[in-house]
């Protein structure tokens, strides 16, 4: 399988996160192969959402974010929902963990609301992204270019606008996984 060996975080508020867009894309490097390891601002078990409102399903969480270093991981994903990502980019230890994937030069893939976390880890500039597209004048903002893509990967940065992108954004974020790091993406941290 393309991602065995390869151990992928991925992030999850304790509520808000957007369920398809935590659990699809989890599933997707389950079936490839790769191991993944939830992380959370604490270890409780986190409650998702369906469009920002609606409950969704309780996941368990691995791992506080408290507890873990980006030299552990192959990879990272970042789901959206505004209310989980909001939660999320307002975590110092959120947003350092994320900034060191970046550092590291290995991918992350980031949907709907969460490049939000991006801009606070300060590493957009250059780069070219999508998002929900309430999201693009902060992009701009920190320097990087939006666009109005269904999935968009720039150096090892895999991201998509809403959970209909879903599809397209898990082939991908599996490919940018396989093929691990990313000088160019360090070089721009």
């Amino acid at each position: 399988m393309k991602l065995e060996g390869k151990t992928i975080a991925i992030l999850i508020a304790p509520r808000g996160t957007e369920e398809p867009e935590f659990a699809k894309p989890k599933a997707a490097v389950e079936a490839a192969g790769g191991t993944v390891t939830v992380i959370s601002l604490a270890t409780d078990d986190a409650q998702s959402v369906n469009n920002d409102l609606d409950p969704g399903a309780t996941f368990p969480v691995d791992k506080a974010i408290a507890d873990v270093s980006a030299d552990s991981f192959d990879g990272l994903i970042i789901p959206g929902g505004s209310v989980g990502a909001d939660k999320l980019r307002g975590s110092k230890a959120v947003v350092a963990f994320v900034h060191a994937f970046f550092e590291q030069g290995k991918p992350v893939a980031a949907i709907c609301h969460a490049p939000w976390t991006l801009v606070e880890a300060d590493v957009l500039k250059g780069r070219t992204v999508t998002s929900f597209p309430t999201l693009q004048t902060d992009i701009r903002n920190a320097g990087g270019t939006w666009v109005d893509q269904e999935v968009v990967v720039d150096k090892g940065l895999v991201t998509s606008r809403t959970p209909d992108d879903l599809p397209a954004f898990c082939v991908k974020l599996v490919e940018e996984f396989a093929e691990g790091k990313h000088a160019e993406q360090a070089a721009s941290a």
